[in-house]
């Protein structure tokens, strides 16, 4: 029996931003790495109708929550290479709902889980060993909310968005 959940937008609350400490760094870089075991699992034997079910009133199909997953952490992965490799690059914001409505967001989900494990393979590749300064320090700007957002800002919220999108999919189950 899934737990209650006050409000089915936010199954784990919001994003909360936290300092850097080595423990949470530990818990983040593992989040990158194990989120598509874990989001595949959250849909094991999932039919094609529970797939085409909204998690929730008003929200995507489960299916166009997997394809969104693989599209947020596709650009998560170029935001951090950006930050990594230049000073200060300016992200691309993209409109996740119309990525959403289009045509490949109708495709088995299984070609979405295949993209995350190899994504988040290179991901925690790149990013394991960084030293706490460049958490600290390499950052993107963001045009759209016209602010400086550090890799460890970018972790914490990458690592949060795996667990709430496989909440939303764990708390859809009946």
């Amino acid at each position: 029996m899934s737990e209650q959940v006050t409000d089915a937008r936010y199954p784990i609350g919001k994003y909360q931003p936290q300092p850097f400490s080595p423990e949470l760094l530990k818990e983040w870089l593992n989040d990158i790495k194990f989120l598509p075991i874990s989001l595949e699992q959250s849909i094991l034997n999932f039919d094609a109708h529970q797939l085409d079910t909204p998690y929730r009133e008003g929200g995507w199909k489960i299916r166009q929550l997997i394809h969104h997953v693989a599209d947020s952490h596709m650009n998560a992965y170029i935001r951090f290479k950006l930050a990594l490799t230049e000073e200060l690059p300016v992200i691309k914001p993209y409109d996740e709902q119309k990525w959403a409505g289009l045509n490949d967001s109708a495709m088995p989900v299984n070609i979405s889980l295949t993209l995350l494990h190899a994504l988040h393979a290179r991901w925690y590749e790149t990013i394991r060993d960084l030293p706490r300064e460049v958490w600290e320090t390499k950052k993107v700007f963001h045009p759209e909310h016209k602010k400086e957002l550090t890799l460890w800002f970018l972790l914490g919220m990458y690592s949060w968005h795996g667990r709430h999108h496989t909440a939303h999919v764990t708390h859809a189950k009946v």
